[in-house]
């Protein structure tokens, strides 16, 4: 039986569609679980990225927040926080979260410092108080970056957000454990399949909301 069978199976069975393991609450539940995650990684990386790239200082910290949250094992970390804390959500969002804060963090720090200094300097000449350059000058021009970090944690989080199964947790990896431990492999093709396609819709929006936030002239200029 090959892959393509297995996918047909899963998603032709009416029993996966309605009920508590039905497709519609485990999407609904790795959707809330990925964009809680997305969220906390977010308001931590986005303004320490900010600050740190306006006055360009800070790069060696963000460097090592990077290295070090980028060489924590998210599977390992999981464990850990669970016998810590045993059963629960939290759990689950912290190594979500470490795992996304670094690219966000990186990107943003890059962005912002990439931008041309031209007119920065213009801004700050014109008297702009720096908040007013960073956001009306800086952040224009650094969106696209930023926005692509934003992205790279999203797509690491759906695709990591399947451990929340292994500590009883729901979500799509909910079919990845059960159909091991049942040998079904029809569950593991099936719940591995809308990873996938959660994954592509979650590049796709991205890439709508750059296509509408991000000025046609900073577009043209990437």
């Amino acid at each position: 039986m090959n892959v393509l069978h297995f996918i047909n199976a899963f998603f032709s069975d009416s029993a996966h569609w309605h009920g508590y393991d039905g497709i519609p609450t485990r999407l609904r539940e790795h959707f809330q679980y990925s964009l809680t995650a997305l969220a906390i990684a977010a308001a931590i990386g986005l303004p320490v990225g900010l600050l740190t790239g306006h006055t360009g200082r800070g790069g060696n910290t963000v460097a090592f927040i990077a290295t070090a949250g980028r060489a924590l094992p998210s599977f390992g970390l999981l464990v850990l926080m669970f016998v810590l804390l045993g059963l629960g959500l939290t759990p689950v969002m912290i190594p979500l979260v470490v795992l996304a804060v670094p690219p966000i963090l990186v990107t943003t720090y890059e962005a912002v410092r990439s931008v041309d200094p031209s007119p920065v300097d213009a801004a700050r000449g014109m008297g702009m108080a720096e908040p007013r350059v960073l956001f009306q000058v800086e952040l224009p021009v650094a969106l696209p970056l930023i926005l692509s970090g934003l992205r790279s944690a999203a797509i690491q989080i759906v695709s990591t957000a399947t451990i929340a199964a292994y500590v009883s947790l729901g979500g799509l990896g909910r079919y990845i454990v059960d159909g091991l431990y049942q040998r079904n492999y029809e569950k593991v093709v099936g719940g591995a399949t809308l990873v996938a396609v959660l994954a592509l819709i979650t590049l796709g929006f991205f890439w709508a909301v750059a296509r509408f936030t991000v000025s046609p002239g900073v577009r043209r200029g990437n």
